[in-house]
């Protein structure tokens, strides 16, 4: 059981979207072990003019949190963009602590998700192939007769999730061995065991048109032959898909909105299942007009 001294810190990242944010924090107010947090947000600064008045509000209301042990409260004068925040802020808190759970200001979570988060950091600390863990559940079809509450997946979530300084930093964020990934199918392929979308995520970030911090994560990971802990059911929900964020600028329906709180069986010596691993590729399997969109616009050949 998590004790209070095992609790990890909770970082969340915010930009210009106040009503967001406060979602988020309140979710995370519902939650028992909030109380025995420290909470530590970034906020960046505004990007252009319009940006100026939402900023002002989020930090206004930045300074009314509570229901937290200690609250923190970075404010940058200058836009960084998030790869940059989370990485940097990451890497900063991670100097102080040996673990860490991060969500944006968008991610809004069920009441145990702290407790599972950090029950979750304490279980597999010492399995180091098990590079992160997330409340997040992608809806992928598993296997029924998948014996566990919990699995392994190749690929590193974003979306409400944790890891340990030892794991982060063995991150590549510059990608040096790039051009050795465009020689190697073998490395392409263990990338996208976690999703056809991968690859193509990795050349446009190393080719500036995108900026991802998450894709150079889940390559990390993957370099390492390591895995992503998620559980089967979701303890996080996406309310940022609302055409309102930097990477989702057009509206969807939310993500993970089936949220289930309870207790989940933790076997520490929890195993990757194949025919999981391919369930939960498929769900990112890339359609075929954006295949020919990556190959004619980017030039990024289907694997």
């Amino acid at each position: 059981m998590t004790t209070i001294t095992d609790i990890a810190p909770v970082v969340v990242f915010c930009f210009n979207r106040p009503w967001h944010l406060q979602q988020t924090i309140q979710a995370l107010q519902q939650n028992p072990l909030a109380r025995h947090s420290r909470l530590i947000v970034f906020s960046d600064g505004a990007r252009k003019e319009e940006d100026q008045l939402p900023v002002r509000e989020v930090r206004s209301y930045l300074a009314t949190i509570h229901g937290f042990k200690e609250v923190e409260i970075v404010l940058s004068e200058i836009n960084r963009g998030l790869a940059t925040s989370v990485i940097e802020g990451v890497s900063q808190v991670l100097d102080q602590y040996e673990r860490v759970i991060v969500l944006e200001d968008d991610m809004v979570c069920t009441s145990d998700f702290l407790e599972y988060m950090n029950e979750a950091l304490r279980t597999y600390r010492n399995r180091p192939h098990i590079f992160s863990i997330t409340g997040y559940a992608p809806p992928a079809p598993l296997p029924a007769d998948y014996p566990h509450e919990l699995y392994l997946a190749p690929r590193a979530s974003s979306w409400g999730w944790g890891t340990w300084r030892d794991r982060w930093q063995q991150a590549d964020w510059q990608v040096r061995d790039f051009e050795n990934l465009l020689k190697n199918k073998d490395l392409r392929q263990r990338l996208t065991a976690g999703g056809e979308d991968l690859w193509p995520m990795l050349v446009k970030q190393q080719r500036g048109v995108i900026s991802s911090w998450a894709v150079r994560w889940t390559w990390s990971q993957s370099r390492q032959g390591a895995y992503g802990l998620y559980p089967i059911r979701s303890k996080i929900r996406n309310i940022g898909t609302d055409g309102s964020g930097t990477n989702f600028t057009f509206a969807t329906e939310e993500y993970g909105s089936e949220l289930e709180e309870r207790q989940l069986t933790m076997p520490p010596d929890l195993q990757p299942d194949t025919q999981v691993i391919q369930a939960f590729g498929n769900y990112y399997r890339q359609p075929f007009r954006l295949k020919i969109k990556n190959w004619l616009k980017y030039g990024i050949r289907p694997l």
